[in-house]
């Protein structure tokens, strides 16, 4: 849970009290452990997980509480790279995830495109649902990587010629009709 929505589950409808309750939500929130680094941020910075006031029994012997510098350091170096192989072994999760069936298209200059007008960046086209959501299909004129072309765009379209490749679908037609 983010902490502005730890902070409404716990103000309700008292929303005046937030200053006082601000330490304690931060508390709490850097005391619980990320599903990512597998570890709470305390954790990550400082090395260990501070005690809360709820917990009023003496810390068991077994547990080394004073630590020389250089172990320390070495502690606090080493919990770092178990974060960062934990954030990149989700990131390869999310990464997997993601591209489930996604399918990579590229287009090379010269190749006709449909345009998908986005209602955002064509508010003059798009008025109404039932205005046409794509419109004639256009030649690219250049390829600026793999997620950007640029369209040969009339100069009255009102618009940057550079598209993103999800606003771009194949035009199936015969070029000779165009």
């Amino acid at each position: 849970m983010s902490s502005p929505n730890m902070l409404r589950a716990i103000l309700k409808k008292n929303l005046k009290m937030w200053e006082q309750c601000l330490p304690h939500v931060e508390f709490a929130y850097n005391r619980s452990v990320h599903s990512t680094t597998k570890m709470c941020p305390f954790q990550v910075v400082y090395g260990f997980m501070p005690r809360a006031p709820i917990y009023l029994l003496p810390l068991p012997s077994s547990k080394k509480v004073n630590f020389d510098a250089k172990e320390r350091a070495d502690l606090i170096l080493k919990m770092h790279e178990i974060t960062k192989a934990n954030i990149e072994n989700m990131n390869e999760k999310y990464k997997i995830i993601g591209s489930q069936g996604r399918k990579e298209i590229t287009y090379e200059p010269g190749d006709l495109v449909w345009l998908y007008l986005r209602k955002d960046r064509f508010p003059n086209i798009r008025k109404s649902k039932l205005m046409p959501r794509a419109d004639d299909p256009f030649r690219i004129l250049k390829r600026i990587n793999n997620n950007a072309y640029k369209l040969d765009l009339p100069t009255d379209f009102g618009a940057s010629p550079t598209f993103n490749v999800s606003d771009l679908k194949p035009y199936m037609g015969n070029e000779d009709e165009l």
